[in-house]
């Protein structure tokens, strides 16, 4: 029997389950799962668990996160990105680099984040986008999160592409949104890649189009 991991790179537009489905149709297994959820729009790492590897994934989960991202100043969403319902527009022709350094600088370290509607959290049993789904908001209570790196790669307003690592848990784009409100004039997120995620980078993931039994890794633990 088949078991191990796989450290595939996510396409965008594709859930993390949708990757979990096509493993399991391509090596003819039911027993696989993924440690750690990417939502549609994201890319990057995703690690598969196949057959008794399916029992860590506590492990995994608890890695710290690396990501490479790009937040839009001015615009305001529903679910924080730019595939969700405008909200608001707002001035940003004023924003600098600059001010925007400055917001970043309090979101280093620990920090308490209020998880977003758009996240997998459950809620009396629901998962918290169902609710939205439904157009329902529910209060959610903070979170403590560690942000042991956070900054800017290209500043080209509206657009600021950024590197992050943090530890589980951390929202990219409830991040963006929160340092939009910082600066007072909004922001969402446009693009996410997962780059780790403890010691696997994206440099060693594959293709999911690619995959085969040769990418599968022994893991024990």
């Amino acid at each position: 029997m088949r078991e191990g991991i796989l450290i595939v790179n996510k396409p965008s537009g594709m859930t993390s389950h949708d990757v979990v489905f096509k493993v399991r149709r391509k090596f003819q297994m039911r027993r696989v799962g993924h440690a750690g959820t990417l939502d549609p729009l994201a890319t990057g790492v995703l690690v598969i668990l196949l057959g008794k590897s399916t029992k860590l994934f506590e492990q995994f989960v608890g890695f710290d996160k690396g990501y490479r991202a790009t937040l839009i100043l001015g615009k305001v969403t529903d679910s924080a990105d730019t595939q969700g319902k405008v909200i608001k527009e707002m001035a940003f022709d004023g924003i600098t680099q600059e001010q925007v350094e400055g917001a970043f600088k309090g979101f280093r370290g620990e920090i308490d984040q209020v998880p977003p509607m758009v996240s997998a959290i459950k809620f009396k049993g629901k998962k918290l986008y169902e609710l939205a789904r439904q157009g329902i908001e529910v209060e959610r209570k903070p979170r403590r999160v560690q942000v042991t790196s956070l900054e800017i790669e290209r500043f080209n307003n509206p657009e600021v592409q950024f590197y992050l690592e943090c530890s589980k848990g951390t929202y990219v784009r409830q991040l963006a949104a929160d340092v939009g409100n910082v600066l007072g004039c909004g922001a969402c997120i446009s693009q996410i890649e997962r780059t780790k995620v403890g010691m696997f980078n994206i440099e060693e993931s594959v293709n999911l189009e690619d995959i085969n039994e040769g990418h599968i890794r022994n893991w024990q633990c």
